[in-house]
């Protein structure tokens, strides 16, 4: 995954972006700690007893495409609504995809390219979708990757050909982060105007790839729009809030997250680490799921399902925003977190579904994650607001 600005710019060109990390591209157990613990841990012995786990829908697979945000999260409302009525749907990625991108592209435009094109988003995306356009299940549009023959989704060709789309309404030639940040006068390369129309062409990229949003279709014999679908889940948009913990704000107050991908501007409100992990658990406690965004580098284990932090490494709050000051850490993955286990030691572990499919790793497609690691490693946690204790609840507008 993506660590500073240059390997940035270096996975865009190799087809990997922050928040988007890709099932056939996932981290190994290469990373961060080497320089920390040079002994690759004895996992032979290694093994959980589960002490809560709450119900999800299937592990779906991201496959080539940077959209873990958009799995994860759907995934998230999926087991939220499990939790309401006892009932499972399969919510379609595609959908949140042709709209998240066209509101991306929208963005970029009105920022006059002072902003981002990114398969990466965040919880945030997902929910202003849902608000703003609705929701269809699954099979109201084409399988993710059946356009362009593949399996599962595969955006290696669609999104370049997006973001030079994109690119191309607001600069004539040459690459943009040359030009953006020159005086106007030196800038020639700018466009004067965005072409009229605009959206046409991107649209009709995004709809190539992804395949068109439906505006009605079929479900269980009755016929629903994307926003009568929506309705009909039961969910609400408000009922949902992101927390974070970083000492460059102050905690008891809302910021927006300076992370690349972040480009909707939403803000989390700032709490110390240890009430973090305290609403994380109360929230399984009491049923509720949990989306979890933060960094998967260091040991986190393809093969093994496993993440944890090596001998010697406490997670404190300094120690958090020293990674994330220094950039060694970032925000570069989604997933939702379901359940707690302990291993053969009494370790606190979470159960954390991913999206890299059910044959990635031994646990199909669930990870274990030691309560360590999440407490140092985590971005922001989204949830419900009813999962809050009354005060931190009251802070946020319960």
């Amino acid at each position: 995954m993506n660590k500073v600005l240059r390997t940035f710019v270096a996975a865009l060109l190799a087809g990997c972006t922050l928040v988007s990390c890709k099932a056939s591209e996932a981290p190994s157990y290469e990373g961060a700690y080497q320089d920390r613990d040079n002994k690759e841990p004895d996992l032979s012995k290694k093994s959980f007893t589960t002490i809560k786990e709450l119900p999800i829908t299937s592990v779906k697979n991201q496959y080539r495409s940077g959209t873990c945000w958009d799995y994860a999260t759907l995934g998230f409302f999926e087991s939220e609504i499990l939790r309401k009525t006892g009932k499972a749907y399969d919510l379609c990625e595609m959908f949140v995809v042709n709209k998240d991108y066209m509101d991306c592209a929208t963005h970029y435009v009105r920022m006059h390219g002072f902003s981002q094109i990114s398969e990466g988003g965040s919880c945030d995306d997902v929910a202003e979708v849902i608000r703003r356009h609705g929701i269809c299940p699954e099979d109201a549009m084409p399988l993710p990757g059946s356009l362009v023959g593949e399996p599962y989704a595969n955006f290696r060709t669609f999104f370049p050909e997006l973001e030079r789309a994109v690119s191309a309404v607001v600069w004539s030639e040459g690459k943009p982060e040359l030009n953006r940040f020159t005086a106007e006068e030196q800038a020639p390369l700018r466009n004067k105007r965005p072409a009229e129309n605009w959206q046409e062409g991107v649209q009709a990229v995004i709809d190539k790839y992804v395949g068109k949003c439906p505006e009605s279709f079929v479900y269980e014999g009755k016929t629903y729009t994307p926003r009568s679908f929506a309705d009909h889940l039961g969910l609400d948009m408000d009922d949902y809030v992101s927390l974070t913990s970083y000492t460059h704000h102050p905690f008891g107050e809302w910021f927006v997250l300076e992370a690349p991908y972040k480009w909707r501007l939403r803000p989390s409100y700032n709490i110390p680490v240890e009430q973090l992990m305290a609403a994380l658990d109360r929230a399984l406690d009491k049923g509720y799921t949990v989306a979890w965004g933060g960094d998967v580098s260091g040991h986190f284990l393809r093969r093994e399902g496993l993440a944890f932090l090596p001998d010697g490494v406490v997670p404190s709050q300094q120690l958090r925003q020293e990674q994330w000051d220094s950039w060694e850490f970032t925000y570069d993955h989604v997933m939702l977190i379901y359940g707690k286990a302990v291993d053969e030691t009494g370790a606190p572990y979470y159960l954390v579904k991913n999206s890299w499919g059910q044959q990635s790793g031994p646990y199909e497609g669930i990870w274990y994650m030691s309560r360590d690691y999440i407490a140092l490693n985590t971005t922001y946690i989204y949830l419900n607001r009813e999962a809050l204790d009354r005060q931190l609840g009251k802070a946020v507008g319960r």
